[in-house]
């Protein structure tokens, strides 16, 4: 981009609520996801072009509770696509708040660039008296935009704040400052226009790792099994028979496993299938606990929780099923 040139910026839209409309500017619950496509955002926010030239294609109009590997897929083929225009300066992703924070981590691990790529949503449709959606759209085109955002990793942008992809969640079921990365902290704060970065991920991301899913026409099945009191077998033996290749083990506390629930992740070690300990928990590392369990190689999740843990393995089990190579990118990505 020479000089003077202004910045473009490709916006893929995949549905949600920044995309759903109600039957009246109170309804804030119950109302239809994905009824407005692509064109009619960029339309409602006309100081988008103030900033960028915008590019805009649709994806998927879907509600992100229904996301799915292909689309997955599709979408960081589609982002990797576009990045490869000189022309391009970054991409930004309309998405449901449900499953934002599984697609930006996707992305972080799989857009093969430096270029800025940011995931945003709302919390409120657009037919709400206070909708959210325009000022995110908004604040995600300026920030995918800006030099400053480049080689950062994914972002994602709602209620002025600026997350990093790996250590964002989604923490309040309709409040709109629901994404937060709770002891790890934001990446930054979006206030009167400019973006005031205050640290930087340590963790490695986009052009940096090994991940490459751009001619991949599927994603390993990976399902996670959830703990509790009483928690026995019978859904990771139904993982085996669905045939995973991995399961994520979401455990109480430190990774932990209920007795009843071990010896079926044992057996499923013992066909091939990888196993990670995440936990149920929210916060902390999950580090290396009972001998046993190393030696059987189950992995530990190290800081990502259940639904990351997932992606990641998926991912890796595109390049290996060796264990001692799993466990190094849990504490790499």
């Amino acid at each position: 981009m020479s000089e003077n040139a202004r910045p473009t910026v490709v916006i893929l839209a995949t549905g949600g609520t920044i995309a759903g409309q109600g039957a009246s500017g109170t309804q804030m619950t119950g109302y239809h996801v994905g009824d407005l496509g692509v064109e009619a955002l960029v339309a409602a926010v006309p100081q988008l072009t103030d900033y960028a030239e915008i590019r805009a294609e649709q994806i998927a109009n879907i509600q992100s509770s229904s996301m799915t590997d292909e689309i997955l897929l599709r979408l960081s083929q589609r982002v990797n696509a576009v990045l490869e225009d000189p022309a391009v300066t970054g991409v930004v992703v309309t998405h449901g708040t449900d499953t934002l924070e599984e697609t930006a981590y996707f992305l972080n691990l799989t857009v093969k660039s430096a270029k800025p790529v940011i995931v945003v949503g709302a919390m409120r449709p657009s037919t709400a008296i206070s909708a959210d959606g325009p000022i995110n759209l908004l604040n995600a085109v300026r920030l995918a935009a800006d030099p400053v955002a480049i080689d950062r990793g994914v972002m994602i942008v709602l209620n002025d704040e600026i997350n990093g992809a790996r250590d964002c969640t989604k923490t309040n079921t309709t409040g709109l400052g629901t994404f937060k990365a709770p002891e790890a902290g934001l990446l930054g704060y979006i206030a009167g226009g400019r973006h005031y970065f205050i640290k930087k991920t340590a963790m490695h991301h986009t052009h940096q790792t090994e991940f490459d899913v751009r001619r991949l026409k599927a994603l390993p099945r990976v399902d996670i099994v959830y703990s509790y009191i009483n928690a026995d077998h019978v859904f990771v033996e139904a993982a085996i028979a669905a045939g995973a290749k991995g399961i994520v083990h979401a455990g109480t506390g430190n990774g932990s496993v209920h007795d009843d629930t071990l010896g079926a992740l044992f057996k499923a070690r013992d066909q091939g299938i990888a196993v990670a300990r995440a936990s149920r928990v929210g916060n902390g590392v999950v580090t290396e606990d009972c001998e046993e369990w190393t030696e059987a190689g189950l992995l530990d999740a190290a800081t990502l929780n259940p639904q990351k843990t997932r992606i990641l393995l998926q991912l890796g089990l595109t390049i290996t099923d060796d264990p001692i190579q799993l466990q190094r990118m849990f504490y790499e990505y």
